[in-house]
């Protein structure tokens, strides 16, 4: 039995419920279906039309590099789909004899008696699978598409153009997936298939698609607007931080490191060290970064006079307020430990320290070592570490130098 649930609120301008539609469909198969219905997404004037297709490119989500690739592509398919639009039902009738029998029979089900929309869903679905199952995926796309733009009013269009997105998605015609999973939230109310939204899975789609920042974080947000029961928080919080940095919108940004650093539980996968990160670069922003210096040369200066003259508060000063790591070469940066916290003037006051007269050999134009001994500690030999700040959010600091933190032994 098939259960359709269809629903619909009515929004104002503002986006306020104002009321709400219910209505409920059943027809004699094994699925359940929810449709909802929600607020149309922003679209533009068609670009093109092409007999009475209508294709819509929308400035809120089509990004500026794809929309010529995804028109150019697109007329190729069209052509091949128009071509095919005025032909008989053979042209689907491919694939192993028991699966040519099977679809013919269900093509004719689907234009002698299948009125319902849950019932048409069954049998195109049937058909497209058998065509898909049979090495056919092209067909099954000119299948799905001449049906829905037949029947632009099936509750179920949603559902069909996802099969065609996820097609072309599999083949690697990347733009012309993300067309239609634009289409999708364009055009066609939202389908709830097997407890999986695909309104949702088209936004989180067309995130992974998209190169553009300026795009993506309207995905982001509506994501968060229509399915924040769905989501992680956390890693959301931390993608959308990552996306406002690639604009620029620097507060933004903070807004969202800071409320991603409110779920310490969450994993990014491809960076296991982002909470430690997003840490240390809040902290930076909130500092008063007095202990940065115009050039390399001018913070290297003023650490050798420290030392000369044994000013434990000069050189107290000059290091990094914030992340300041003391380890040797075999730690690594993000161990609790290797957070500096010890008193570095007892070891300078009863020390004979010694500096190279010029930076190591492994310096570059981004960071650079500066070699000292003769510490009292049970490792004589310290590399002081500089590093060139990237702060781009305040010109005024960004391309600063600081003292970073100290490498214990001989280098590796």
């Amino acid at each position: 039995m098939v259960t359709v649930l269809h629903y619909q609120s009515l929004h104002s301008e503002g986006g306020k419920v104002i009321g709400s539609h219910h209505a409920t469909h059943t027809c004699p198969y094994d699925y359940h279906i929810e449709i909802a219905h929600s607020p149309k997404c922003k679209v533009s004037k068609p670009v093109f039309p092409v007999i009475d297709l209508e294709i819509l490119i929308s400035p809120l989500y089509n990004p500026p590099s794809m929309k010529g690739r995804v028109l150019s592509l697109l007329s190729i398919s069209l052509f091949f789909l128009f071509a095919r639009c005025s032909s008989q039902d053979s042209y689907y009738l491919v694939g192993p004899p028991e699966k040519v029998k099977e679809t013919r029979e269900l093509l004719r089900l689907l234009q002698g008696g299948a009125k319902e929309d849950a019932g048409r869903f069954v049998l195109l679905n049937q058909i497209a699978n058998n065509l898909k199952a049979s090495g056919y995926p092209d067909r099954m796309n000119v299948f799905l598409t001449s049906y829905v733009e037949r029947h632009p009013k099936d509750p179920f269009n949603a559902y069909y153009l996802f099969q065609v997105a996820r097609n072309y998605h599999e083949q690697n015609a990347l733009p012309i997936a993300a067309y239609y999973y634009n289409r999708i939230l364009q055009n066609h109310p939202d389908l709830i298939i097997q407890g999986k939204s695909i309104h949702l899975l088209c936004l989180q789609e067309l995130i992974r698609l998209t190169k553009e920042s300026e795009y993506r974080i309207n995905y982001y947000k509506e994501m968060q607007a229509r399915f924040p029961n769905q989501l992680d928080p956390g890693s959301t919080y931390y993608y959308m931080g990552k996306t406002y940095e690639t604009l620029g919108e620097w507060e933004q940004a903070i807004q969202m490191y800071n409320k991603f650093l409110k779920y310490p539980d969450t994993v990014i996968p491809e960076n296991p060290e982002a909470q430690r990160q997003v840490f240390s670069f809040l902290a930076f922003h909130a500092s008063d970064k007095r202990w940065t210096r115009e050039s390399l040369d001018e913070i290297v200066k003023e650490i050798k006079t420290a030392i000369d003259q044994k000013d434990v508060r000069a050189l107290l000063n000059l290091r990094a307020q914030v992340n300041f790591f003391a380890m040797s070469w075999e730690q690594d940066e993000s161990e609790s430990y290797s957070q500096a916290s010890f008193d570095i003037g007892t070891f300078l006051r009863g020390s004979v320290v010694r500096y190279a007269d010029t930076l190591d050999i492994d310096s570059n134009a981004r960071e650079a070592y500066l070699e000292t001994w003769g510490w009292t500690y049970r490792i004589a030999t310290w590399y002081l570490y500089f590093r060139k700040i990237n702060y781009p959010q305040d010109p005024s600091i960004h391309g600063r130098w600081e003292w970073a933190g100290i490498f214990f032994g001989e280098k590796l």
